[in-house]
């Protein structure tokens, strides 16, 4: 194991992922990945001493303790390495100092933040600027924010226009991390007690109760109780790759009567991979005319699903497999610019074969049984 504080950065390769916020729960996932996938995890972020614990779980990874208030020891975290994955939140205080490093170290930068106003910073902050630098951001690359991004990209196809965009959550349970409880606080002080909505084209600020109705699920899930106008974060993501007027997000009841409750525990790993016994179904509805399309997708662990997310998006970008989103253009492998194509800050269906990227995480395509599967209609 090194610690790269106290040495020169190694020289560049391409095997090396960088995972700031490597110890945290989703982060722990995403490292696991790498692994499983031949790529070598670089593990940092701040707490130098649960770095070395991870490390030490896994025979020795590099150790690169960095904090976002040093620029300094950002860029040694990130020197020589392919690719950076940020997975510390509140992305609203993490994510523009790790892309800043990302930027100076001219490598991608994924993250899988769901706060919608910390993604919306990321597009609106640094698309200029990592066009400039030949490289991609892709903020929002986990359950939350991807997921439902390549789902709508997928159910939209070729449709000349999109007059709605549905999309209805159903968990078995949320046990929320630390970590979604904190940028959940985040969230609510930069809304000063208003919520968001995406209708007549625009995000607007809202206040009220939330509706509450039903959503007929496919089975075994049923119809259940939601929660209406529980916007998530692609009503960021999705419009930039689909004109839309209306965004409308539905959660399962009892899921949010987890969240808000203070008593809910956080999520309790089951299986030797650290998964939790949680299941949830992922329904998009695009409507256009007289034309309705469906997406439909299956999993467990809604932090576990985010580290396959992520990492394919990872190793998309640092092959070349970038550029047949509904963005329409073509990049050359590594993160750069084959001309004025995908460069700067995308979202997952912009940026990616939302079909091919979806297959490549299901059960049928090497992943475990049970772990993820999706269908069009």
């Amino acid at each position: 194991m090194n610690e790269t504080s106290s040495r020169k950065g190694p020289a560049r390769t391409d095997r090396e992922v960088v995972v700031y916020g490597a110890y945290g729960h989703t982060g722990r996932f995403v490292v696991a990945e790498l692994l499983d996938r031949g790529w070598t995890p670089v593990l940092s972020g701040r707490d130098a001493d649960r770095l070395r614990t991870l490390s030490k779980e896994h025979h020795g990874l590099d150790v690169r303790p960095a904090t976002i208030d040093d620029p300094a020891s950002l860029d040694r975290a990130l020197s020589g390495a392919a690719a950076v994955v940020n997975c510390a939140g509140p992305f609203a205080s993490t994510a523009a100092p790790v892309i800043e490093a990302a930027l100076r170290a001219r490598i991608p930068y994924v993250d899988v933040a769901a706060e919608l106003e910390a993604i919306a910073d990321t597009f609106a902050r640094f698309t200029d600027r990592a066009r400039e630098a030949g490289t991609v951001i892709v903020p929002a690359m986990a359950f939350y924010g991807g997921l439902s991004d390549l789902l709508v990209a997928a159910a939209v196809g070729d449709l000349p226009e999109v007059n709605e965009v549905l999309v209805a959550y159903a968990l078995s349970s949320w046990h929320p991390t630390a970590g979604t409880r904190a940028a959940g606080r985040v969230s609510r002080e930069r809304r000063d007690g208003r919520r968001r909505l995406y209708t007549n084209g625009r995000l607007e600020f809202l206040t009220g109760e939330q509706p509450v109705s039903r959503w007929p699920f496919p089975e075994p899930v049923g119809e259940r109780a939601v929660i209406g106008e529980f916007t998530m974060a692609e009503s960021v993501t999705v419009p930039r790759h689909v004109r839309t007027d209306e965004i409308r997000t539905f959660m399962t009841a009892d899921a949010v009567g987890d969240l808000v409750s203070a008593d809910t525990p956080p999520p309790a790993a089951v299986d030797e991979r650290g998964r939790s016994d949680q299941t949830f179904l992922v329904e998009v509805v695009v409507r256009s005319g007289d034309q309705e399309r469906r997406a439909v997708a299956r999993g467990r662990d809604i932090y576990a699903i985010s580290a396959p997310l992520a990492v394919e998006a990872v190793s998309r970008i640092l092959d070349g497999r970038i550029g047949d989103g509904r963005g329409g253009n073509e990049q050359s492998g590594n993160g750069r610019v084959a001309g004025a194509a995908f460069v700067g800050a995308a979202s997952a269906g912009e940026l990616f074969d939302a079909s091919a990227f979806l297959t490549s995480l299901s059960d049928g395509a090497g992943g475990l049984p049970g772990d993820f599967s999706w269908s069009l209609s």
